[in-house]
């Protein structure tokens, strides 16, 4: 069995839940797809113009979550942990159909989404896999905020750090490699927020469906969960899985090394914009050696949470 070519779900997927910003209830299938079909959405509450690309060039909000949105103005928000998950699972086609504008926050990581891939099973074509790779160093920088993607060898490393002046966050440092290393607690590490945040965020209409069942919610030197947190890195691990899944709006999985400093939605979505500009930054290589030194997919992962 070759993990270098093209993946699917073996049956149909369906979950329901409240959506973090709207507050509003959602239902999703995501639907095995053919070869080349790539990770395409339905908004199936609409009747007609009603698919969506989650391409980078698609992103037209980056404010708190990353929301995609085609040229008739239908959108579909807060898809990066969904993604997260499609790309750790290395799930290259599925059509995701869902019934409101917003995926479902669930617990807040892409726990559940893993767990409901997972036991669906995963279908394996003939078709080989394409991959993305990085040929120069590109930097993106916003202020004191920075992101910068570079050549690697076999891998898609990531490295992210946060800045807090909370005591509780503080500055947080974790470097995962996507493909070897085993990233049970990136997938299953919550968005969080401050207290003192809450009521600005709610002015502007958003996250109405927040609670301390679907957030980290962090007052002074207090975690307001009462079960606190999953893992000691839960903070900075949760921006990483932000990020696996807004890289995953490049359409393929990416050979390469990130570094972020105190960046988000709108810094990976501006790197790859950056990126795709220039065609000598990157090749698109479709992978028909039946091996590799390594899987392209997280075998670690699979075990762990299985």
């Amino acid at each position: 069995m070759s993990y270098l070519t093209q993946k699917t779900i073996k049956n149909n997927i369906n979950f329901s839940g409240i959506a973090l910003h709207s507050g509003l209830s959602v239902n999703v299938c995501i639907k095995p797809a053919e070869p080349n079909f790539g990770i395409v959405f339905k908004r199936v509450d609409l009747k007609e113009n009603n698919i969506v690309y989650p391409n980078f060039i698609n992103v037209s909000n980056t404010s708190l979550n990353t929301t995609v949105e085609n040229e008739f103005g239908a959108k579909v928000s807060t898809i990066e942990h969904l993604m997260g998950a499609l790309f750790g699972l290395g799930i290259d086609n599925a059509l995701i159909e869902i019934d409101n504008e917003e995926v479902p926050i669930l617990d807040g990581s892409a726990k559940i989404f893993i767990e409901k891939i997972l036991t669906s099973g995963i279908k394996i074509s003939d078709s080989p896999i394409k991959i993305i790779k990085i040929n120069k160093e590109v930097t993106f920088s916003d202020g004191v905020r920075s992101i910068t993607i570079k050549p690697s060898t076999l891998n898609l490393e990531i490295e992210f750090q946060l800045k807090y002046k909370n005591e509780i966050i503080g500055n947080q440092k974790n470097k995962v490699k996507v493909y070897e290393d085993d990233l049970s607690d990136v997938y299953n590490s919550r968005t969080y927020c401050l207290f003192e945040d809450i009521e600005e965020i709610k002015k502007k209409g958003l996250a109405k469906g927040g609670s301390l069942e679907n957030a980290v919610v962090v007052k002074n030197n207090e975690i307001l969960n009462p079960e606190g947190l999953r893992n000691k890195k839960e903070f900075v691990n949760h921006k990483i899985l932000d990020c696996i899944g807004d890289l995953y709006t490049s359409g393929y999985r990416i050979v390469a090394s990130v570094t972020c400093s105190q960046g988000g939605h709108y810094l990976t979505n501006q790197l790859l914009r950056k990126v795709f500009q220039n065609k000598d930054n990157f090749s698109i290589i479709e992978i028909k050696e039946k091996n590799l030194p390594h899987t392209l997919i997280n075998k670690n992962l699979l075990r762990s949470i299985a």
